[in-house]
C-alpha cells in the first residue's frame, strides 16, 4: 500500500508540469481554488506520512540501542544498508512502472548519464563532509550548545531556499522559523550531567573551532537538502531515478565513513552485521522508507516543510517515549512543545495569526465610513 500511494504521488509530480496550462484555464474558468487546494492537500499528505515515520524510527532506533545495549550494533552499517535496501524498493517501483524494459530503463536515465550522476554527488560529499564536522563539534562542545546551535539548520535551510531557489519568505514566516529553532532547541535541551561536565572542559580554541565546525555543518546540511530540492524540481529525472542515484553515492559515503573511522576495525574483527537483531532490521527499514519519503516531501512540498515534520516527530516521538522508556520530559520541553507547535501555525497562515483572520475579513467587508471593529 505504502509503494502504491508513493506511486500515484509520483505520478501527479510529473503530470502536474503537463497539466499547468490546463490548470490555469481552469483558474480563468471559475475555480481559482481547485489546484491550491489538491496541491495543499498532497503537502499535507506527505508530511503527516513523513511525520509519522521519522516518529515510528525514532522509537524503534531507540528501543534497538537499549535492547542491544549489551551487544550493540554500529549505527554506520545500519545507514549502509538502509540505502541498499532504499536502492531495492527504487527499482521495485520503477519495474512496476516501466516492467520488462526496467534495466533499459535504468542505463539510459543512470549509466548513460554520467554527467548527470556526477551532479548527484555533490549533496553526498556534503553530508560526508557534515558528519565529519558534527563528530568533531561533539568531541569539543557541551551537549546543550551542540544542540541548541545545530537548531540553526533550520535558518540556514531557509536561506539557501531564497538564495538557491528564488523563493521569497514573508516577515511572518522567517519569524515563524526564528520561533520553530528556538522551540526545537529547548525541547531537546537536557541539563548536563557531572560526567558530561568533566568531558567538555575543552580549552577556548577548541570550543571556537568546535562552533565553528558546527556552524559550517549547519550551512552544508541547508545547502545539500536545497540542492537535492532543486535536483529533484527542476530535472526530468523521476523521483525513483534520484532515489536510486542519491542512493549509489550515499553508500560509498557510507563506507568512507566507516573504514575512515574506529567503525572499520571493529568491522574487520566482529563482521558487518555483528550485534544485528530483528529489531534492527526493522530500524534499517524504516530508515529507508524515511528516506525515500523526505525526498517525497522536497519533491512535492519543500525542505522547510520537512523541518517542520521532522521537530512535531521530536515532539511526537518524545510524548511516546513517556510511558514506553520511562522518559520524564522538563519544562525545557514543555516549552518548547510550545514553541514549535505555534511556529506551525504561524507559518501555515497567510499573512496573520488564525485569531486575527476573522476580524481582518469584517473589518475588508465592511463599508468604509463604518466605525472600526476592535479586534
Amino acid at each position: 500500500l505504502k509503494l502504491q500511494f508513493l506511486y500515484l504521488i509520483d505520478t501527479d509530480c510529473h503530470t502536474m508540469g503537463a497539466h499547468e496550462e490546463r490548470d490555469e484555464q481552469q483558474l480563468d474558468t471559475g475555480s481559482p481554488r481547485s489546484k491550491q487546494s489538491g496541491e495543499q492537500r498532497q503537502k499535507i499528505v506527505v508530511a503527516a506520512i513523513l511525520t509519522l515515520q521519522v516518529t515510528a524510527m525514532v522509537l524503534t532506533l531507540r528501543y534497538s540501542k537499549t535492547s542491544t545495549k549489551d551487544h550493540p550494533y554500529l549505527s554506520s552499517t545500519a545507514v549502509v544498508l538502509a540505502e541498499y535496501l532504499k536502492i531495492i524498493i527504487c527499482v521495485a517501483v520503477l519495474t512496476w512502472q516501466h516492467g520488462a524494459g526496467v534495466l533499459t530503463h535504468l542505463q539510459q536515465e543512470i549509466f548513460a548519464k554520467p554527467k548527470d550522476l556526477l551532479l548527484v554527488a555533490v549533496p553526498a560529499v556534503l553530508y560526508l563532509l557534515q558528519n565529519n564536522l558534527l563528530f568533531y563539534a561533539m568531541e569539543n562542545l557541551d551537549a546543550a550548545v551542540y544542540q541548541v546551535t545545530y537548531q540553526l539548520k533550520i535558518l540556514t535551510t531557509a536561506i539557501c531556499t531564497v538564495l538557491m531557489l528564488k523563493r521569497s519568505l514573508s516577515a511572518q514566516q522567517w519569524l515563524s522559523l526564528v520561533i520553530l529553532t528556538v522551540g526545537v532547541a529547548l525541547a531537546q535541551l537536557q541539563p548536563p550531567s557531572k560526567a558530561q561536565d568533566s568531558k567538555h572542559e575543552a580549552s577556548y580554541s577548541a570550543q571556537t573551532s568546535g562552533i565553528i565546525a558546527l556552524l559550517i555543518a549547519c550551512f552544508t546540511s541547508g545547502f545539500a537538502g536545497v540542492y537535492t530540492e532543486k535536483l529533484l524540481k527542476q530535472t526530468t529525472a523521476s523521483l525513483w531515478i534520484r532515489n536510486i542515484q542519491l542512493a549509489l553515492w550515499s553508500v560509498i559515503a557510507g563506507y568512507i565513513g566507516i573504514f575512515s573511522t574506529k567503525d572499520g576495525a571493529v568491522v574487520q574483527e566482529k563482521g558487518f552485521f555483528d550485534g544485528y537483531t530483528g529489531v534492527v532490521w526493522v530500524v534499517v527499514l524504516l530508515q529507508a522508507g524515511s528516506g525515500i519519503i523526505v525526498a517525497l516531501v522536497i519533491k512535492v512540498a519543500d525542505n522547510i516543510i520537512k523541518n517542520f515534520s521532522v521537530a512535531m516527530s521530536l515532539l511526537l516521538a518524545t510524548m511516546i517515549s513517556v510511558p514506553l522508556f520511562d522518559f520524564h520530559p522538563n519544562m525545557w520541553f514543555l516549552v518548547g512543545s510550545v514553541l514549535v507547535l505555534y511556529s506551525v501555525q504561524l507559518y501555515s497562515s497567510k499573512d496573520l495569526p488564525g485569531y486575527l483572520k476573522p476580524c481582518l475579513e469584517k473589518k475588508k467587508a465592511a463599508p468604509t465610513n463604518a466605525p472600526a471593529e476592535q479586534c
